[in-house]
């Protein structure tokens, strides 16, 4: 399974504005709205922040893979996000998030969700490709290196 195979440009957010934590879920979801406009945005934000309120998915080395089900959805979905000032995100290592890997996965399909959050997280342990997330410039080249992998 290729991680790159789950993105989609138009989900993959190179300078989030946001500041805090539920502003950073928002921005995420707003393209998932502009692409599925079907989709209740409201309601996967709640969906998201309750996930949150379980334990924080700002998992350290400035990561945070904000994820949840929705019952209307027919596939997963992932968005991409990068802050380049980083958000405080409650992370394990008390340290702010730069890295988002947001998954939307369909209520029914459980272990598609599980294989895509573990592929996310064997790419994001490699100190090499973070590096190289952080410091890509511009759009097109993030893309690139999202793809790769």
């Amino acid at each position: 399974m290729k991680l790159g195979d789950y993105l989609e440009k138009d989900l993959v957010l190179p300078e989030l504005d946001a500041e805090t934590k539920s502003d950073v879920l928002k921005e995420l979801i707003a393209p998932v709205g502009v692409k599925y406009p079907e989709m209740d945005t409201d309601q996967a934000v709640r969906v998201l922040l309750d996930r949150e309120k379980l334990g924080t998915t700002g998992i350290g080395d400035a990561i945070a893979i904000p994820h949840g089900k929705l019952e209307d959805l027919d596939q997963v979905v992932v968005v991409v996000g990068r802050s380049l000032q980083g958000v405080e995100f409650d992370a394990l290592d008390h340290k702010p998030c730069s890295i988002f890997f947001l998954v939307l996965a369909p209520e029914q399909v459980a272990g598609m969700h599980l294989r895509v959050l573990a592929q996310i997280s064997r790419v994001l342990k490699d100190e090499e490709f973070r590096r190289v997330f952080l410091e890509a410039d511009g759009f097109d080249s993030l893309w690139q290196i999202l793809k790769s992998v």
